[in-house]
C-alpha cells in the first residue's frame, strides 16, 4: 500500500511537472504574441487607426480551466477546440458576441469574449449548411446567414438555436440562385438579400414573403452586376457591386443616391470589392481583397485614407472578405485566408482631410 501510495504521489507530481511546464510555455507563447506591434495610423485633424488585436480560434476566448481539470483533460485527452477555416463574414449582437460565417468549415462560430463562451454551429442534412457566406443580426439578436450554395437564409435565435430557413421551395431546391448579402431593417419588418446571379436585390418580410426586387443586370445607376454584400446604415443601402468595380448607395426603397469606387489597379480603385462598413463620421470602409487592403472613402468618392498591405504578419490581409464597424467605431475585418480577425480601432478628431495614406 505503501509503495502505491509512492508511485501516486510521483505519478502526481510527474503530471504536475507536465502542466507546470506546459504553462509555462504556454506563457512563453502568450508573452511573445503580445510583443507583436503595429504603429498607429496617424492621420488627419488629430484622429488616429489603432490595432487592437487579432482572434482565430475557440482557445482564445473559453475560461482558464482549473488546475484539475487540466489534469482530467491531460489523462482522458482534451476535448475538441475550434479554429477559423476559411472565414468570411462577421457581425456583432447587442451583447457585444461576434458571429463568424465559415464556408471553410460549413459553420458559424460565435465569440463572446464578455463571458468568456463559444459555440459552434455545424448543420448537416436536408437543411444542413454548404457555403454560409454573409450574416447580419435583428434587434432581437437573432441572426440571419446566407448559404451561397444551398440557395437559402438559415435563421437562428439569440442562443444560437436554429428557428427555420428561408428560401426553400417544395422539393428542396432553393428559392434563390446565389443568395450572398444581406442586411435587416427590423422597424420595418424587412429583409434584404442581394442574389449575385440574379444581379438583383430581393426585399422581403422578416417571415421570407417577396415584397419587391430592386435592380437588374445592367452598369447603370441601380444596375447591378454579381452584387455581393449588404450593409444598412440609418436610411442608406450599402451594395457592393462587385463587377461594376463600385459600392452603389440607395435608400431603403431602392431608389439610386448615389455610387463610390471604380476599376483599376491603383488606391483609390474598387478592383475587388469585398465586405463594407460606415463609421461614426460616415467615412465608407471598403476591403479589397486582391490588394490585401481596407480603402476608405467619403460619400463623395475620395479616398481618405487606406490600411494593410498582402502579407500575414499583424496588420496585413492574405484575400481580406468580411468588415463590420460596431457604434465605437471597432472595425473587425474578416481576414479570410490567415484564417483569423483583425480588430482595429478608429478615433476621430477634427476635421479629416483627403490623402492620408499608409
Amino acid at each position: 500500500m505503501r509503495g502505491w501510495k509512492k508511485i501516486s504521489i510521483a505519478a502526481g507530481v510527474s503530471v504536475v511537472s507536465i502542466l507546470t511546464s506546459a504553462a509555462a510555455k504556454d506563457q512563453g507563447k502568450s508573452k511573445s504574441k503580445e510583443k507583436v506591434e503595429v504603429g498607429d495610423l496617424l492621420l488627419a485633424g488629430g484622429r488616429r487607426l489603432v490595432y487592437e488585436r487579432s482572434f482565430s480560434s475557440q482557445h482564445e476566448v473559453t475560461i482558464k480551466k482549473h488546475f484539475w481539470t487540466r489534469v482530467v483533460d491531460f489523462v482522458a485527452g482534451p476535448p475538441e477546440m475550434h479554429d477559423l477555416a476559411r472565414p468570411y463574414s462577421i457581425a456583432e449582437d447587442s451583447h457585444g458576441r461576434f458571429i463568424v460565417t465559415d464556408p471553410g468549415a460549413r459553420a458559424v462560430h460565435i465569440f463572446d469574449f464578455a463571458q468568456q463562451k463559444y459555440k459552434f454551429i455545424h448543420r448537416e442534412g436536408k437543411e444542413g449548411f454548404r457555403s454560409p457566406q454573409c450574416v447580419a443580426v435583428d434587434a432581437q439578436d437573432n441572426f440571419y446567414v446566407t448559404d451561397s450554395e444551398a440557395g437559402k437564409i438559415f435563421v437562428f435565435d439569440a442562443k444560437g438555436k436554429f428557428i427555420r430557413v428561408i428560401g426553400s421551395l417544395k422539393y428542396g431546391e432553393g428559392f434563390f440562385k446565389r443568395p450572398t448579402g444581406i442586411a435587416v431593417d427590423s422597424a420595418a419588418n424587412r429583409i434584404y438579400v442581394s442574389d449575385t446571379l440574379r444581379n438583383k436585390i430581393y426585399v422581403m418580410d422578416l417571415a421570407g414573403s417577396v415584397l419587391k426586387t430592386i435592380g437588374e443586370r445592367g452598369t447603370g445607376n441601380g444596375e447591378f452586376y454579381f452584387p455581393t454584400e449588404l450593409k444598412l446604415v440609418g436610411q442608406e443601402l450599402y451594395v457592393v457591386d462587385g463587377m461594376n468595380f463600385r459600392i452603389q448607395v440607395l435608400d431603403r426603397s431602392g431608389s439610386f443616391l448615389y455610387a463610390i469606387g471604380q476599376a483599376g489597379d491603383g488606391t483609390g480603385a474598387t478592383f475587388r470589392p469585398k465586405g463594407i462598413g460606415v463609421d461614426s463620421e460616415n467615412s465608407i470602409y471598403v476591403v479589397d481583397a486582391l490588394w490585401g487592403m481596407v480603402q476608405v472613402f467619403n460619400p463623395q468618392g475620395q479616398l481618405l485614407y487606406y490600411f494593410g498591405k498582402n502579407g500575414s504578419a499583424p496588420g496585413e490581409f492574405e484575400l481580406p472578405a468580411g468588415l463590420f464597424i460596431d457604434q465605437n467605431d471597432h472595425i473587425l475585418v474578416v481576414d479570410s485566408y490567415n484564417r483569423r480577425i483583425q480588430e482595429y480601432r478608429y478615433m476621430g478628431a477634427g476635421k479629416q482631410k483627403v490623402g492620408g495614406a499608409l
